[in-house]
């Protein structure tokens, strides 16, 4: 059966955000990749897999420097959002978790096309030799200070990659703050992005502005998210969208994302966590049934 969001992507939204591409030309398109392997990290569905084989990132990043596209790191691409800058050619590439095949398979392709990454480190996870979790490898200490000489930039995606919600306010500490000091410690250079772990929670709006000031108090400057469509200048530089990427992102589907097609998926995404969280609360606030005699 088709992907419902692959159809209204390439046959309405995409038309329409080309219609009004002048509009959209100060957004900027951030790209999620987690693992350039055939690994599918027990994930079945097409729009949930966090894997991208090395062959379709190879054409994806080929096609985009051949369409005249260029890379950003984000304290570029929010100078440019700030400036009113026109990025209608311009993205941002994130890596999460930190797999050991950015090292040995996509950096070459980085090379290659003249672009840069960043990629956002679960610390637990690297070490000096490479951990092997669930089948797959990490990057050590240094792989990461040989990709950090060749200009790849780090952030933080906390110590252990655990849901922050579910943290009282000293652990939520340790995540943030240990993850920023280990890097700094193994770079020699600041650490200024944070990338969150999971689904944010952008329907929580407390423990949102709560995960704000502790990032800001912790010398961060600016983070990205699981939030859906392409950065603008009204986007909380904290928790900025960003465009999922896997194998099925073929040249359509990734041109449609990155031409702002795919942008409409916020809205019923944001939806979702709506019902969810209100149910959620209807349910905390009901409490446990109590049998009457």
């Amino acid at each position: 059966m088709p992907r419902l969001d692959r159809l209204i992507t390439l046959y309405l939204s995409s038309p329409l955000a080309r219609l009004f591409a002048s509009a959209g030309a100060n957004r900027i398109p951030i790209l999620t990749y987690h693992s350039i392997s055939e690994n599918l990290f027990g994930y079945s569905s097409p729009y949930y897999q966090i894997n991208t084989s090395p062959a379709v990132f190879s054409e994806q990043m080929h096609w985009l420097r051949n369409a005249g596209y260029c890379t950003l790191n984000l304290p570029e691409a929010l100078a440019g959002l700030d400036s009113g800058k026109d990025l209608s050619k311009a993205f941002v590439i994130t890596f999460d978790d930190g797999y050991r095949d950015f090292y040995t398979v996509a950096m070459d392709v980085i090379r290659q096309c003249g672009f840069t990454a960043t990629i956002f480190l679960a610390t637990d996870r690297i070490g000096k030799t490479p951990a092997c979790i669930e089948g797959a490898h990490y990057l050590t200490w240094n792989e990461v200070r040989e990709l950090h000489a060749e200009g790849i930039q780090f952030g933080s995606h906390t110590v252990t990659h655990p849901d922050l919600r579910s943290l009282d306010p000293s652990s939520l500490d340790y995540e943030l703050g240990d993850s920023k000091e280990i890097i700094e410690q193994n770079i020699g250079e600041s650490v200024d992005a944070f990338s969150y772990p999971f689904g944010f929670p952008e329907e929580d709006a407390n423990f949102a502005r709560f995960l704000e000031d502790l990032l800001k108090n912790l010398g961060f400057e600016c983070g990205v998210s699981t939030i859906l469509g392409r950065a603008h200048k009204n986007s909380n530089r904290f928790f900025l969208p960003r465009l999922p990427m896997n194998t099925w992102d073929d040249r359509m589907l990734l041109q449609a994302k990155i031409e702002g097609g795919y942008d409409w998926l916020h809205l019923p995404q944001l939806l979702k966590k709506y019902i969810f969280h209100n149910n959620t609360l209807m349910q905390q606030a009901s409490g446990p049934m109590k049998r009457t005699v």
